[in-house]
């Protein structure tokens, strides 16, 4: 199920640079529909307002606005290889917050996507490119946030989280709507976002994380960050930087790596 969600994700990038509306507007628009999809899917939900379930919520909500808005600011493979250190935090936060153990496998791994990580800012950037970097290392933050939190109520329903942080984004979005209500050619792209690039991937992500570990629930999916350059340079032709396409290959392998050595291990 987390493979899956990684197929819909990487359509991210490219449904994110084709509607041409502000990051928070398409932030809220998509959240809100994403929020339909849960509620069909959940029919009762059970909120407990627990600090785990509002915190997790909190963190969605940072995750999808940062990679929103980092994705109009820099390039799509960087935002998305970027967010995807997650697993550097993940590690450390699982291993603190949760007690799942860091092998020797997960600091290598940490070791060397820090080192791809730093490849990203050597290409030449502009200012909006930087911000747009820093954002999507600021996604990969709270993405693992969530992921972990998310985790900690895998005996529960972790799916309520993701309702109200889709809840949250939407109420955050709404002044950008209003300021800039959607035309007719904004629609269609804030369905696919929001029915299946959010709505139906996170719901295949919240029920996979009940049966995997955190650090898992980031490695799994990793389908996305290959697929999602893929998408936006044969369609829109978006090309990133050579220095940056190092800096992802880096990080791809090193995650790859980690996660085929410990199935055979």
């Amino acid at each position: 199920m987390a493979f899956a969600a990684g197929i819909l994700w990487s359509f991210g990038g490219l449904l994110i640079k084709w509607v041409d509306w502000s990051p928070l507007a398409i932030s809220g628009g998509r959240s809100g529909i994403a929020a339909l999809v849960f509620l069909a899917y959940l029919r009762r939900p059970r909120f407990t307002w627990s600090p785990v379930q509002l915190g997790a919520a909190v963190a969605y909500s940072a995750t999808v606005i940062t990679f929103v808005v980092a994705n109009k600011l820099t390039t799509a493979a960087n935002a998305i290889l970027l967010q995807y250190t997650a697993p550097i935090y993940a590690a450390l936060l699982g291993w603190w917050f949760l007690r799942e153990r860091v092998t020797w496998r997960d600091w290598l791994t940490m070791g060397v996507v820090s080192g791809g990580m730093a490849l990203f800012f050597i290409d030449k950037l502009s200012l909006g490119g930087m911000w747009g970097n820093l954002l999507a290392m600021l996604s990969g933050v709270t993405w693992a946030i969530m992921v972990t939190l998310l985790r900690k109520q895998r005996h529960g329903s972790p799916a309520e989280s993701v309702l109200l942080g889709n809840v949250l984004t939407f109420l955050i979005g709404i002044p950008a709507m209003v300021a800039s209500p959607p035309t007719l050619a904004v629609v269609p792209g804030i369905l696919l976002l929001g029915i299946f690039q959010l709505g139906l991937a996170y719901v295949l992500y919240a029920e996979a994380m009940k049966h995997i570990t955190a650090l898992e629930g980031l490695l799994v999916p990793t389908i996305e960050p290959i697929l999602n350059p893929i998408w936006v340079m044969l369609l829109l032709n978006e090309t990133p930087g050579p220095w940056a396409l190092a800096g992802g290959a880096i990080v791809l392998t090193a995650i790859t790596a980690r996660a085929v050595s410990k199935a055979l291990a």
